[in-house]
Parts: C-alpha cells; sequence; structure tokens
C-alpha cells in the first residue's frame, strides 16, 4: 500500500490551511482522543487557527484527562465552512455522528484512520489497516507537514500507541511501533504517569460494579465465548457513568478456556456489545454480521434489543463464523 501521494497531499492542505477542524469519533478512547489533541496541539503550534471536537453525547473520558482537554469545543460550537477538517479514528463518517456533516462541510476533508473496515469517505484518505493505532498515522503525518512533535504532542500520540496496542502487547506491536513509542519517549514523555492514570485510576465505586459484571459471567465451552452483561442499575447503584466504567471487558477476556469475550452494555437504545479475541477469530467479522465493526482482535457493535436477548444474537454470529 503506497500511502506517500495521499501524506502528501495532506501536508500541503495543511500548510495551506488557516483554520482547521479535528474531530474523532462518539465516545473516543485513548487512540482517537490522542490523535485528534496530538495534531490539534501540533497545528496551533505551527500557528493554526484550529478547533478539535467529537459527537454527542460529549463526555469527556477522565482517565484522559491528563491531555490538553481544553482544545475541545462542544459539538454545538463546532464550525461549519473550515479550510480543512480532520477526521481521527473514524471508521465511517456516521461514526461522527452530530458532527459529520460540518466535517463534509470543509473545504478539504481528510480521514485518517486505520479501520479494515473504511472504504473512504474523505477528500484525502490515509486509511491504512495493517497500522497499530491511528496515532502512528498522525505521526508519520506530522512529520510529512514537518510539525514539531513536541512533549504534550508525543504524550498525546503514546496514549494512543498505549491504549490500542493493549500496553503493547497484542499482535498490533510490529517493531516500527516500538520505535515510534521510543521517539516519542524521547521528548520527555511520562509512560508512568499515562499508564496510571489510564489503567490505574478508578473510583470506589468501579470495584462494586466490576464484582458484579465478573459474578454474572458465564462460560460457553462449545464456541469458545465468555460474556457477561453490565446493567445500568449497576452504574445507578455505584454512582458512576457508562465512561467511567471502561475496561470491564479486560477483566472477563483473561479466562484461558474462552478465545472470545464479549461484554454488553445495556443502554436506552437497546445493547452495545464489545468484543475480544485471543487472535483465533475475527471478531471484527463477528461484530459486522450484527452490524458493527472493528478490528480483528477488538469490535463493537449495537442491537436494539435487551442485553439479555442480545446474547443470543451474538451466540448465533460466533456459530456461523465457526
Amino acid at each position: 500500500m503506497n500511502l506517500q501521494p495521499a501524506f502528501e497531499r495532506a501536508a500541503k492542505e495543511l500548510e495551506a490551511a488557516n483554520t482547521i477542524g479535528i474531530v474523532c469519533h462518539v465516545g473516543p478512547d485513548g487512540d482517537a482522543i490522542g490523535s485528534a489533541l496530538g495534531l490539534a496541539v501540533a497545528a496551533e503550534a505551527a500557528g493554526k487557527s484550529v478547533v478539535v471536537s467529537f459527537g454527542e453525547p460529549f463526555v469527556i473520558p477522565q482517565q484522559f484527562s491528563f491531555l490538553p482537554l481544553d482544545l475541545l469545543v462542544k459539538p454545538g460550537d463546532f464550525p461549519e465552512g473550515l479550510d480543512v477538517v480532520v477526521s481521527c479514528d473514524a471508521a465511517v463518517a456516521d461514526r461522527l455522528g452530530s458532527l459529520a456533516p460540518k466535517a463534509a462541510s470543509a473545504d478539504t476533508l481528510i480521514v485518517i484512520d486505520h479501520h479494515a473496515s473504511n472504504v473512504g469517505f474523505g477528500d484525502v484518505e490515509i486509511i491504512d489497516p495493517q497500522a497499530a493505532a491511528t496515532a502512528q498515522l498522525v505521526a508519520m503525518l506530522l512529520r510529512h507537514v514537518d510539525w514539531a512533535i513536541t512533549k504534550e504532542v508525543a504524550t498525546c500520540l503514546y496514549t494512543g500507541l498505549v491504549t490500542d496496542t493493549g500496553r503493547f502487547q497484542y499482535s498490533n506491536t510490529k517493531s516500527e511501533v516500538l520505535h515510534l513509542a521510543a521517539d516519542l519517549l524521547a521528548t520527555g514523555v511520562q509512560p508512568e504517569l499515562i499508564g496510571q492514570r489510564v489503567y490505574e485510576e478508578v473510583p470506589f465505586g468501579y470495584l462494586s460494579v466490576a464484582a458484579a459484571v465478573m459474578n454474572r459471567a458465564t462460560l460457553d465451552p462449545s464456541l469458545g465465548l465468555i460474556s457477561s452483561i453490565l446493567y445500568q442499575s449497576d452504574l445507578e447503584a455505584a454512582g458512576l457513568s457508562y465512561e467511567e466504567a471502561d475496561g470491564l471487558i479486560d477483566l472477563i477476556r483473561v479466562a484461558k478456556e474462552a478465545g472470545i469475550a464479549c461484554l454488553l452494555r445495556e443502554v436506552d437504545a437497546g445493547t452495545k456489545g464489545s468484543l475480544r479475541s485471543r487472535g483465533a477469530v475475527d471478531v471484527g467479522a463477528i461484530a459486522s454480521l450484527l452490524g458493527g465493526g472493528g478490528h480483528h482482535n477488538a469490535a463493537g457493535f449495537m442491537i436494539p434489543k435487551p442485553p439479555d436477548d442480545a446474547l443470543g444474537d451474538v451466540a448465533d454470529a460466533v456459530r456461523r463464523l465457526s
């Protein structure tokens, strides 16, 4: 895959732009928000007028509070008709939520993503499913446009790398990823701070929610599937938001008997599901059967049914691909 022309065109568009908007997918994870903010900090330092946001629900994940969140604006304050808008880590325009029309209204829309399901929806497309994280592609773009990767920029991009490689333990951790991580660390990034804030700080109520989810976990040996459900009542009893309960799937996926882990979360519109694989099964394909998408080892979906009913749909999808 030759992305050189795309990088060169994107660099020219960014250099020529006066106003730049940067968006990422709704419910941003570390790679989405890290990529967006890293690019924004670099653009602002280069003298550009920059605005960053993501679609509703506009809830900023607290585990990323060490990032330059002051650059974020509410979706309603994101302007139309900017010179350039850059979409980070969104596989389809719909994942931008309410910001999709505003992104499309820019003179140039640049799409940067690493999801295999992304068929492109921009004027300039930097899409590489082989990249470990969108942050990796943003770092490459910054080198093409010759914008400085300062400690603040590097902290954002390192956050993207850490979260999308599972702390450098997933199969997408290639040598070039570790070389980039080393370059970012050389700017003064504090990996211990990022690790602690992202993975080792939770509200006390999280413990009771985690206990509830783990206690109702079930294993289907015939499918190699471990699953559990997070109900709204769990969160209400603990006084937590959904954003404060991220990472629960990592608690159930460690069971060695399961090649696939599924966490179903009860939401107003039905059920949001997260899938993880140990590598033998493509959960991205399973998620696609359920109307979602993602990567080989990590994916998600939305089903307009209660979690207990949605679990049957998940099992059926796993069987179809067995």
